[in-house]
């Protein structure tokens, strides 16, 4: 079922739809509807108070609450989701996403949530569509649960500034919902040769009819990488059946001044190699290559945008596998342009591919290089599951946390002291140890051998270890498996650099 979205003024107690959803703040006075939702707590009147203490509303994030309406407002159903304790973008997307799994067999729903500016409605509208997604492929039987049409209201709905965030917000979330599928998929059915497949797929979508925009494909086997001289892609897709491939995407609108790539790590599974991972802990890495699909998907959406600003996307895509053929710890590799690197932790294979495609991405001279990889389990234990660590020059990290922030995601700064030059250079038989077995400091390490093949570029590496794949139950707007991280900073950070 594909449900329209709609951006419109409009009464919440005198819509006819199946379901308004109105959200609920916490005080310590009791619970209270939230703006947007004024003329429901109007025709409640003095019944409004009692009820939702009657029903032990408390307004707290997370919190949802259904009311048959008994004709008190058109709408059969009153959804009441909690917000906490004040309005933000962030409480408003959570809320919309809890909203989304949470309204049964509705044909129509209205949301009137909080939507007094462009950010609100932006949140409202994207919580919604990402807490309502769900991966069904390889189910037998699934029931289509989605409403067919779902109504924002907001009383800027009829601005031209409204109506541009309100597109734009569908074109990031679908974007992000992809994202999520190919993070999702087995990872026998998405190797990197599938990848490509399904990389090839969207940019045709994308750049399909009148007016769509021109995105470039370029696609590099394995001979193309040997000739290349990508030793790192190909030391760690020697051992797999699947071999290595590197996509490249370039965008590059008609008058553009600024140039920004974007790298993402493709591992589509990785067991380790020789190095080979617990049993129990390779049921998710089927999710490496998150970072890959981010910035294939965030380049996509910010063409079709049609964002003034130059972006190239390379994802380097290998499977990390265990065979004869495997690279051997102790074995040193030569990434492109010469770098030579002593594998110790074949487990640690991302930041190899990573390598070589950074360096790809600085041959190009862009003016700001990102990169995004599930890199590290160190910042997994340092910031959590939720939050992204950002590493870099010091201007480049502030610009994506602040663009984080915009978009809704969580980012936290994290430092690369002077003693890790010292321990990337501690092999006796290389340029670089590619790791060194201390306990500590593992993501800081890895974002210091990174930055060796960054050049005098303004850089900043995202560690997305964390939050690009939510193996508990949905949370706001995440659904579990797949997050779709990343991208919507992507899309707001290129913003950032064509509004200039």
């Amino acid at each position: 079922m594909t449900t329209t979205y709609t951006l419109r003024t409009a009464s919440p107690a005198k819509t006819r739809t199946d379901a308004v959803v109105v959200g609920v703040l916490s005080s310590p006075q009791g619970a209270t509807l939230a703006p947007g939702a004024e003329d429901v707590a109007t025709e409640y009147g003095r019944k409004l108070r009692p009820l939702l203490e009657a029903m032990g509303v408390s307004g707290k994030a997370g919190e949802v609450v259904k009311v048959p309406s008994a004709g008190t407002i058109t709408a059969p159903l009153l959804v009441l989701v909690g917000l906490g304790a004040e309005v933000t973008p962030v409480a408003v997307r959570r809320a919309a996403g809890v909203a989304a799994r949470n309204i049964p067999n509705a044909s129509s729903v209205a949301l009137a949530l909080p939507a007094t500016d462009e950010q609100l409605v932006v949140a409202s509208l994207t919580g919604f569509v990402l807490g309502g997604y769900t991966f069904t492929t390889y189910k037998k039987s699934t029931k289509d649960t989605r409403p067919s049409e779902v109504g924002v209201l907001s009383p800027i709905a009829r601005t031209d500034a409204a109506k541009a965030a309100f597109e734009a917000a569908q074109v990031v979330a679908d974007a992000v919902l992809t994202t999520r599928d190919w993070v999702n998929e087995p990872p026998g059915e998405l190797t990197p040769e599938r990848f490509v497949q399904a990389a090839t797929a969207s940019h045709a979508a994308a750049t399909k009819g009148r007016g769509a925009p021109k995105v470039t494909l370029e696609v590099f086997d394995e001979e193309k990488l040997a000739e290349m001289e990508c030793g790192g892609i190909l030391g760690v897709g020697a051992a797999s059946a699947a071999p290595p491939r590197l996509v490249k995407l370039t965008y590059a609108p008609e008058g553009a001044t600024t140039h920004l790539a974007l790298v993402g790590k493709g591992i589509t599974f990785d067991s380790g190699g020789l190095t080979i991972k617990p049993a129990g802990s390779m049921g998710t890495m089927k999710s490496d290559m998150a970072g890959a699909a981010a910035v294939v998907q965030a380049l996509l959406a910010i063409a079709r945008l049609g964002l003034g600003v130059k972006v190239t996307a390379w994802a380097p895509l290998a499977e990390n596998m265990v065979s004869g053929s495997a690279t051997r710890p102790g074995d040193v590799l030569t990434i492109r342009g010469g770098t030579t690197v002593e594998v110790l932790n074949t487990d640690a294979e991302g930041r190899l591919v990573l390598a070589d495609a950074l360096v790809l991405a600085v041959e190009e001279e862009p003016d700001v290089l990102l990169d995004v990889a599930t890199l590290t389990g160190h910042m997994m234990l340092a910031l959590g599951d939720k939050v992204t660590g950002v590493l870099g020059d010091d201007e480049t990290v502030a610009t994506v946390v602040a663009a984080g922030e915009r978009a809704g995601e969580a980012h936290w700064p994290m430092p690369i002291p002077e003693e890790m030059d010292e321990r990337i250079r501690s092999s006796k038989v290389a340029d670089l140890a590619q790791h060194d077995w201390v306990r500590w400091g593992g993501g800081l390490y890895a974002a210091a051998f990174l930055r060796e093949f960054t050049g005098d570029v303004p850089w900043a590496h995202l560690d997305i270890a964390g939050p690009s794949f939510n193996s508990g139950g949905p949370f706001g707007d995440w659904t579990s498996g797949g997050t779709g991280v990343s991208v919507q900073t992507l899309v707001e950070f290129a913003r950032t650099l064509a509004e200039g």
